[in-house]
């Protein structure tokens, strides 16, 4: 049968506030998430800010039931070839009847008005399940879901390399910095979900080494 349901793509970044997302939009039973779209930074290989390799992100899409829309841009990346490589996905999903795409956003109204901006006039829809939920007691409810994340990025204006590689668990949100949002979501840090209740089984997933390049200490996640 027919899903009913509007059909939807998450904007999926490998980290918590996305896979959060589609497990609360599959909990509200709203829409019918039948992909997820990721930028991939070709010349690594790996998911775009987060770092995270692609063997990870398609090992966390397969256990979320998330058939994989990649959308592969260079590095750096100009702004017009960013905006020229997600119009073409998204006009491609329009063609296959794709109404809307989620985004795990918690409250930065200006990238909330550049995503409603970028999608106006194209017929999809931009839905915001976690905006505006307060970000310490959001990041507890992750936590207590069952979801597992490690930080996989960390800002090192704010925070030190220490963190990259660590668990997004109660100890690390007592630990973080005065100032640094519980969600990271000023850029403090980036994280990779390996367990939750949007997998159908956790992931194998280590630490390995940590690097830093420009201003930023990733941790290299391996799946075992």
């Amino acid at each position: 049968m027919k899903s009913s349901q509007p059909k939807a793509l998450i904007s999926w970044s490998s980290g918590k506030d996305s896979a959060f997302a589609v497990h609360e939009v599959r909990r509200a039973a709203g829409y019918d998430v039948v992909g997820a779209l990721t930028t991939v930074t070709e010349t690594f290989g790996r998911v775009s800010i987060h770092g995270v390799r692609q063997e990870i992100l398609h090992a966390q899409l397969e256990a979320a039931g998330l058939p994989p829309r990649i959308v592969p841009i260079p590095y750096p990346c100009p702004n017009e070839i960013y905006e020229a490589r997600m119009g073409e996905a998204v006009a491609s999903a329009v063609r296959q009847g794709i109404t809307h795409i989620i985004f795990g956003d918690l409250y930065l109204a200006d990238i909330r008005a550049y995503r409603e901006a970028r999608l106006a006039g194209t017929g999809v829809t931009p839905v915001f399940p976690l905006w505006e939920r307060p970000t310490l007691p959001l990041a507890q409810a992750m936590i207590a879901s069952g979801m597992e994340a490690y930080l996989a990025t960390v800002d090192l204006k704010k925070l030190p390399a220490a963190f990259a590689g660590r668990k997004f668990d109660l100890q690390l949100l007592a630990d973080l910095p005065g100032g640094v949002d519980a969600c990271g979501e000023n850029g403090e840090f980036h994280t990779c979900v390996v367990a939750g209740p949007m997998f159908a089984r956790p992931l194998p997933v280590t630490t390995g080494e940590r690097v830093e390049r420009d201003g930023y200490a990733y941790c290299d996640l391996v799946l075992g």
